[in-house]
């Protein structure tokens, strides 16, 4: 992008140069240094701006905060959103709470009034993708293709600063922000010197069946312990998006919407449990399968045929049914781990048929 925008510039300004000074043309070679430098500055007053508006990942954060408290606090469409109320329930000051809803703003979910302030623009009971709609600060878009390439294998799984700093063209201090929050998720290690070591994700075969071995254990568990609770408004948001994908064609099924929605349903059985490790287990594990390919070789089919399940479950977490529903999770995870369908109908399984949808 840089050496196309410069190339681009130097022509327009070459091109501007082509006038008449006292009749006389001026000099190519002076047209050529005027030319540079004029592109040198403009391209570096873009850079500036485009730097500018990129957003903080603080404020990225924040923003996503106050749409789960707004969640959790019941805010309807309209509701008065302000700043030191706000700032109270995230334990923040008013300053970052003025950018990130400024954030939220743009993106048409806050609307501001100059009489009222701040107010909720959306239903958030009914937007599941809202989140997902949210800008990316520059180590949060560098984290996401180290995770790309890693998956793709043009990254070893052992990787260092220096040569990050140069595959990507980024500053130090940039690799190093995306490498601490991929060490957060869980995602890769620190190792001595300047190296950063890749946790193993569940992208072979082996891999993928002591993964399922893992959730079989505990993700039933989590349903069975006492103390589970359901958060409803996440699983309202989670239907919703379930059923839209659901009645795509297969042509225009999204598999990356898929495994959105896929982990974030499982997440949320993670975070009913009342039991802190079992949450926090699930939820390190969650985090590897967010790479790319995870879900690579499963079948429209198949992927269909996993949201009509977890539709079922969560018909029966709605009714408070948990341990027909923590039954049903596991028949699902030895489903998803044989990878094809298993009915000879091409239908749902025939325990998920058999089970109607709770009164």
């Amino acid at each position: 992008m840089p050496i196309d925008l410069t190339v681009l510039l130097q022509k327009k300004v070459r091109q501007s140069i082509i006038c008449q000074t006292n009749g006389e043309s001026r000099p190519i070679a002076s047209a050529r240094a005027i030319g540079q430098t004029s592109a040198a500055k403009s391209f570096t007053r873009i850079a500036m701006q485009v730097a500018a508006r990129r957003p903080r990942t603080n404020h990225l954060d924040l923003a996503q905060r106050i749409l789960d408290v707004a969640r959790k606090r019941g805010f309807e469409p309209g509701a008065h959103l302000p700043e030191q109320q706000i700032a109270s329930l995230c334990n923040v000051s008013r300053t970052p709470v003025r950018a990130a809803l400024r954030l939220l703003t743009e993106k048409g979910v806050v609307q501001w009034e100059a009489e009222s302030g701040y107010r909720l623009a959306v239903d958030l009971t009914s937007q599941a993708t809202v989140a997902a709609d949210l800008p990316s600060a520059e180590e949060d878009e560098l984290a996401d293709m180290i995770l790309r390439d890693r998956s793709a294998r043009r990254l070893d799984q052992t990787v260092t600063v220096g040569a990050l700093m140069r595959r990507y063209n980024a500053e130090r201090r940039t690799v190093l922000k995306s490498l601490k929050k991929l060490a957060e998720e869980n995602l890769l290690d620190r190792a001595p010197g300047q190296s950063w070591l890749f946790r193993r994700a569940p992208d072979d075969l082996g891999a993928q069946g002591e993964s399922y071995e893992f959730r079989l254990l505990l993700e039933p568990a989590a349903l069975r312990a006492p103390g589970f609770r359901l958060d409803g408004t996440r699983a309202a948001a989670l239907r919703q998006g379930m059923e839209m994908l659901l009645a795509l064609p297969d042509a225009a099924f999204d598999s990356r919407e898929f495994q959105r929605l896929d982990i974030d349903f499982h997440g949320m059985i993670a975070g009913g449990s009342a039991n802190r490790f079992v949450a926090e287990a699930l939820a390190d594990h969650l985090r590897l399968r967010r790479l790319p390919g995870t879900y690579a070789g499963v079948n429209v089919f198949r992927l269909k045929q996993s949201l009509r399940e977890h539709l079922t479950i969560l018909d029966h977490l709605e009714s408070q049914q948990y341990e027909v529903a923590a039954d049903l999770l596991r028949v699902h995870l030895r489903l998803s781990r044989s990878q094809r369908p298993q009915a000879a109908s091409r239908g749902a399984p025939a325990l998920f048929g058999m089970i109607s949808r709770p009164e």
